[in-house]
C-alpha cells in the first residue's frame, strides 16, 4: 500500500469512528468529573504530572485496582501485586531518598558544589514537591517472580498498568507512568518490598491541576495494511 492509500485508509476509519458517541476528541470534559463513554476516556487518558490535595476516597483506589486486576495475563497467571500507598511520611521518604541520589549526581557527574548545589537540589524538591509527590497517592505496580510464568511478567505487567491508568481516567483522576524518575532499588527500599517483586512502574493517582494538552500523531501513521 502506497501512502496515499494508507492516509485514505486512515481517513476513512477516524470517519468511521466519528459515528461513535464520545469520539470528539476537541470536546472539554469537566474537569475531575467521571467518563462514561469508553471512548471518551481512551481519547482524554493524559500522563499527569501535579495534582491536587484532595484524598481518593478508598472505593475509588478499590475500582481502579479491580479494573487492573482484570487485565489479560499470560495462562491466567495473574501475576500481579498493587501497593497503595497513602501515608505522606512514606511519600516524603521517597522525595529523600530520590534527592540523595540528586545530590550525588550533582556532585559527581556534573562536579557541582556549593551554592550552585544547593540551588539545584532545591529546584529538584520542588519539582519533586509540586509534581509527581504531589499526589495523594502512589499506586507501585509489581509482578511476582515466583508466578507460574514469571517469564511473561514483563507482558503482564504493564497491560495491568494500562488497565489501571485507564479506569482511573474514567473515574476522573490523572496517573503517569514512572520508572526511571524513581529508581527501582530506591522504591524498593522505601516501601519495603521483597525481593521476590519486579517493579513495573510507579505511578501517583490524584485529580490533576490541570489535564495536559498533548497532541497525537495521526492514526494514518500507524496503519499498515496486510504487508508493509
Amino acid at each position: 500500500m502506497d501512502r496515499r492509500n494508507s492516509l485514505k485508509l486512515g481517513a476513512s476509519i477516524v470517519a468511521g469512528m466519528a459515528i461513535v458517541p464520545g469520539l470528539n476528541a476537541s470536546e472539554k470534559m469537566p474537569e475531575g468529573q467521571p467518563m462514561e463513554s469508553f471512548w471518551d476516556v481512551v481519547l482524554n487518558r493524559r500522563s499527569v504530572r501535579a495534582f491536587k490535595p484532595d484524598p481518593i476516597p478508598e472505593e475509588d483506589l478499590i475500582k481502579i485496582i479491580n479494573a487492573a486486576r482484570l487485565a489479560p495475563t499470560s495462562g491466567n497467571q495473574q501475576p500481579w501485586k498493587f501497593l497503595i500507598i497513602r501515608d505522606r511520611k512514606k511519600i516524603d521518604a521517597l522525595k529523600t531518598e530520590a534527592l540523595k541520589g540528586t545530590e550525588a549526581y550533582l556532585r559527581d557527574t556534573r562536579n557541582l558544589s556549593g551554592d550552585e548545589l544547593k540551588k539545584q537540589l532545591e529546584k529538584s524538591e520542588a519539582s519533586l514537591a509540586n509534581g509527581y509527590l504531589s499526589a495523594p497517592a502512589i499506586i507501585v505496580v509489581l509482578t511476582d517472580n515466583n508466578s507460574r510464568y514469571p517469564t511473561y511478567n514483563h507482558w503482564d505487567g504493564p497491560l495491568a498498568a494500562g488497565y489501571m491508568m485507564l479506569a482511573a481516567r474514567a473515574m476522573g483522576y490523572g496517573t503517569v507512568f514512572i520508572t526511571d524518575s524513581f529508581p527501582e532499588e530506591l522504591t524498593k527500599k522505601v516501601f519495603n518490598i521483597p525481593d521476590q517483586y519486579t517493579r513495573v512502574c510507579i505511578s501517583p493517582i490524584g485529580i490533576p491541576v490541570e489535564w495536559p494538552k498533548k497532541e497525537k500523531k495521526d492514526l494514518a501513521e500507524f496503519i499498515v495494511n496486510e504487508s508493509f
